[in-house]
């Protein structure tokens, strides 16, 4: 049996897809709460390389295994642009903006990345036609964060939402680079690439910074880190896989919707964080927005958005698998009915399981 991607998946969620879901999207609303923890003692550069090194040193071995660094490297240049643009520009500023914001109203403002897709794509000349349901999400993910901005944080911040306005673009960018160039290569391959070309661009940064630790980091910096590396990176990037292949990739993607309630949550738990009356109502328009701006059309009359109106709205990569879903047609990650698909319309689950470096199951639930 084959499982298709299409316009349209049947396949249901059964309990070991749910608590995949539940799982991951503890894992991706947990790392704002982790950094907060991490940067007590260790600088944003220097926790950034922490990171990267020891996620590429789990996750290329992985690749290397499966036969499938080859191709990817091929795509070097591009790896490394999208590196720089998904992930050592975004982790550098979310961990100085953590210096001044709390880790919900950072998970918060990330939120809204495909707010500034929809500007990206305005700029770039891409600007496609938002439709009612589109243009209502806009309105309401800009009033969110004008209720998070103008009323829920402090004056002497508006640097620290600078700095997340650039993890916003490059959360935009991200998937653009994946869907357009490396949206066939596997994605252990090209994540495992991607974090070691970002440690080594890391070195010069805390060379120049002087960001080295001057002592051993305590055991509670240790812990976040672990928690950060194994679980919201390495573990959270083979839970996607696993929940791909069971639910395929659009109901995957829903799990970023969930990420800001479990940030907020977990720094009023763990960090004594006030949730004040702005920061629910910021929540409520952000997300509407989010999922009104990126949920696919129900007809014809509403058009799909591309990668730029979208963006990766979590704190961990975006994966080629996804982008390959997005040019079929899925949102939160769509392209343009009009801008033309890379690909075919249609894939197997079979073609998709390749891709993803391992064999596909052919079995319902």
């Amino acid at each position: 049996m084959e499982f298709t991607v299409g316009m349209s998946e049947s396949r249901g969620m059964d309990r070991r897809a749910a608590l995949l879901f539940a799982a991951l999207g503890v894992a991706w609303g947990i790392p704002y709460l982790l950094v907060k923890v991490a940067v007590e003692e260790l600088s944003p550069a220097m926790l950034v390389l922490m990171r990267t090194s020891i996620a590429a040193a789990i996750l290329l071995p992985l690749a290397a295994r499966r036969g499938t660094l080859g191709g990817a490297l091929r795509h070097w240049k591009v790896i490394a642009a999208y590196a720089v643009i998904e992930i050592v520009l975004p982790w550098l500023m979310i961990g100085n903006a953590e210096l001044r914001l709390s880790s919900s109203t950072t998970a918060l403002l990330i939120a809204a990345t495909p707010l500034v897709g929809v500007a990206l794509a305005f700029a770039t000349r891409r600007n496609e036609a938002l439709g009612r349901t589109g243009s209502l999400g806009l309105v309401l993910g800009f009033l969110g964060v004008a209720a998070l901005v103008g009323l829920d944080i402090d004056t002497s911040d508006h640097i620290a939402v600078l700095q997340l306005g650039v993890v916003a673009i490059g959360y935009s960018v991200g998937p653009m680079i994946l869907a357009r160039w490396l949206a066939n290569e596997s994605g252990p391959a090209v994540v495992g690439l991607s974090f070691a070309v970002a440690a080594v661009a890391m070195l010069p940064i805390l060379a120049l910074s002087g960001g080295w630790p001057e002592a051993v980091p305590s055991a509670k910096v240790i812990g976040a880190l672990a928690v950060l590396v194994l679980v919201c990176t390495v573990g959270a990037f083979l839970m996607l896989f696993e929940l791909i292949g069971r639910v395929g990739p659009v109901r995957s993607t829903a799990v970023t919707y969930v990420n800001p309630a479990v940030a907020i949550v977990a720094g009023a738990l763990f960090l004594g964080e006030a949730i004040t009356p702005w920061t629910v109502v910021g929540f409520v328009l952000v997300l509407a927005g989010s999922v009104l701006l990126t949920r696919r059309p129900a007809t014809q009359d509403e058009p799909e958005l591309s990668p730029m109106l979208t963006g990766a709205t979590t704190e961990f990569p975006a994966l080629p698998e996804l982008a390959e879903a997005a040019t079929a047609g899925h949102s939160p990650l769509t392209r343009s009915r009009h801008g033309g698909v890379v690909g075919a319309r249609r894939r197997t689950w079979r073609e998709s399981g390749r891709r993803l470096g391992r064999p596909v199951v052919a079995r319902r639930g």
